[in-house]
């Protein structure tokens, strides 16, 4: 098959996985374009229909398409680290390196139970139960070998719990809530030629970014070199320099982002994965529980010790999504600013520092097993 052909097929499936995003973004789950797509990927991968001519031995859509998911994603979390983000985290680096560190052990826990007590790997285990996203885990959790459909079906239900359950508790918590949130409206601001040589700048760091994780051994270098790379120089650009990159960046983007993410991880789920995962979700369904009801009490501890409210603390430690999360926060009068600062630092952080942790467990656990087989 030519590569013009190849491209116009897979731009076809990704384009028909792209409409069930399509209808489940109707919910007003900001995450509903990646899950929809991801179920529609995989249920015409699963089931081939013949106008899509995937033969049986295809392993997914090629991988540059996660690539430049990964890409965006990696440049839309970086450009969220501006210098609130820095102010907000020497203003309170003791709570919020405390709450990142027990949110970080209390998914490793929740992996460990998963492991120990499902038919699942280690690496897929831990994968499943990272708090870092539906967008951000499964892809990382693909190149280093995990079991990505498992990890995306237990992500989904994670994220899915986290989004009904937290932000109904805290509105029951908060007496008199905002009805209307309030936002910017980045239509407003007059596009500049300079704001185009900004998203330019950053596309052309982001590649750097990559090359460099490269050579760091990053796992998904698309994802976090590009966005260490461009956190680092509009950290840079605006606390040291004192001058803001504004780029052209249409939410519209993100959108693209999710529905190829999606498309990408669906087109590699076949249905062998799916074997004996009822007990593996009961599991996952516990563990998540147990995060949830574990990150309240963190959140009610903080609120004792430092000034934030018990509402901001929740929403800022909660194992969701930044947007579900942020707009939460606007909607019930918390400290949107600090919970977005939280959010983009968990991810981060659970995406450069999670999976090689993972990797150093796994290759102790293959080395372990290696030994106790030769000495029996």
């Amino acid at each position: 098959m030519s590569r013009k052909k190849e491209l116009l097929k897979t731009s076809l499936f990704v384009l028909i996985s792209g409409m069930g995003g399509f209808l489940l973004s109707f919910t007003g789950l900001p995450v509903g374009w990646m899950i929809g797509t991801l179920l529609t990927a995989t249920l015409l991968f699963i089931f081939k229909p013949k106008f899509l001519k995937i033969s049986a031995d295809q392993k997914g859509i090629p991988k540059y398409w996660m690539a430049i998911g990964q890409c965006i994603l990696g440049i839309e979390l970086g450009q969220k680290m501006n210098d609130a983000v820095f102010f907000i985290f020497l203003e309170n680096w003791l709570t919020i390196t405390t709450m990142l560190l027990l949110s970080i052990i209390f998914a490793l826990l929740s992996g460990l139970v998963l492991w120990k007590f499902s038919n699942l790997d280690m690496l897929t285990s831990f994968f499943s139960t990272a708090p870092g996203g539906l967008s951000t885990i499964p892809g990382i959790a693909d190149e280093v070998g995990a079991n990505t459909g498992v990890v995306s079906i237990i992500q989904t239900m994670r994220i899915f719990l986290v989004v009904l359950s937290v932000p109904l508790v805290l509105s029951l918590w908060v007496v008199h809530p905002v009805q209307t949130a309030v936002h910017i409206d980045v239509a407003s601001i007059p596009f500049q030629m300079e704001h185009l040589m900004a998203t330019a700048l950053l596309v052309g760091i982001a590649c750097l970014g990559y090359y460099l994780g490269v050579f760091l051994k990053f796992p998904a270098p698309w994802l976090i070199g590009s966005m260490v790379a461009v956190a680092i120089i509009k950290s840079f650009s605006s606390i040291v320099i004192g001058y803001e990159l504004v780029s052209w960046w249409p939410s519209a983007l993100i959108i693209f982002s999710q529905v190829i993410i999606g498309a990408s991880i669906g087109s590699r789920i076949h249905k062998d994965m799916f074997i004996g995962l009822k007990k593996t979700l009961a599991i996952s369904f516990l563990s998540t529980t147990f995060l949830i009801v574990s990150m309240f009490f963190c959140a009610y501890l903080t609120a004792r010790i430092t000034d934030l409210s018990f509402v901001t603390s929740a929403l800022a430690f909660a194992p969701g999504g930044i947007a579900e999360m942020t707009t939460t926060a606007i909607v019930l009068d918390a400290d949107s600013t600090f919970v977005v600062a939280v959010q983009v630092l968990r991810v981060i952080s659970v995406c450069v520092i999670l999976p090689p942790f993972f990797r150093l467990l796994n290759y102790w656990d293959s080395k372990k097993e290696a030994h106790s087989e030769a000495s029996a």
